[in-house]
């Protein structure tokens, strides 16, 4: 193999990578954390593909009671999920339709108490998956040209892109527990800091209360002995 020949093979090479690097880490889910107030409803639209997969997680992370109703919606209008009085949750609906689903947070049922909520949505693409199939194999031509296997490069490639969106996704999800845990201990510090101010007055009270009562009685038995 010639130095031209060589040449188009890392040119071939490192434009294949490029275009791997682009389809694997193309955006294909959505995180979002939102306030939800207290005797409302709020819904967001996930558009998606036919035959497709969307997978959907949510975490209440503050509010008092740490629970919403949650519910899916297919394009066709019906239930897919129906939840109440949950604080997390993790549904995947297979084989979706195409057109717009809708995702859904009710807190009607709490008058006072603010929400707030923490949700994913990881889509899985098929059409894409096949489009990418199709770049590799066509700059995998002329395949004698190559002194690699660009199989295996798309293949340990895609292995590591599956790694890093879990350990993204698990490091979204440890950091919506961190939050939640947060609010409920500055929320129980609180609570132990009042009852705790209120158990220390009544002490207080309670003694001041006593020691007067000892005095008044050493009081009145001075002024019955003279």
């Amino acid at each position: 193999m010639d130095g031209a020949q060589r040449t188009r093979v890392s040119l071939l090479g490192c434009v294949a990578l490029f275009i791997g690097a682009l389809h694997a880490f193309s955006p294909m889910d959505s995180e979002f954390t939102f306030l939800l107030p207290a005797a409302s409803r709020e819904c967001f639209y996930q558009s998606a593909v036919q035959n497709g997969s969307i997978e959907i997680e949510y975490q209440v992370i503050a509010g008092a009671g740490m629970d919403v109703d949650f519910s899916v919606v297919s394009p066709q209008g019906i239930h897919l999920v129906s939840e109440f009085r949950r604080s997390d949750g993790v549904h995947m609906v297979e084989s979706t339709e195409a057109g717009d689903y809708q995702i859904c947070f009710d807190n009607s049922f709490s008058r006072f108490s603010e929400k707030m909520v923490f949700f994913e949505v990881i889509l899985d693409h098929p059409a894409n998956d096949a489009g990418a199939d199709d770049e590799w194999a066509g700059l995998g031509e002329p395949e004698s040209l190559l002194e690699y296997k660009l199989d295996d490069i798309k293949e340990s490639m895609e292995t590591v892109h599956r790694r890093l969106e879990r350990s993204r996704q698990m490091q979204t999800v440890l950091r919506a527990f961190e939050a939640r845990d947060r609010n409920l201990l500055e929320d129980n510090l609180w609570r132990v800091s009042f009852w705790s101010c209120v158990n220390l007055l009544v002490l207080l009270s309670v003694a001041l209360t006593q020691v007067y009562t000892v005095r008044r009685l050493f009081d009145d038995r001075r002024r019955v002995c003279s």
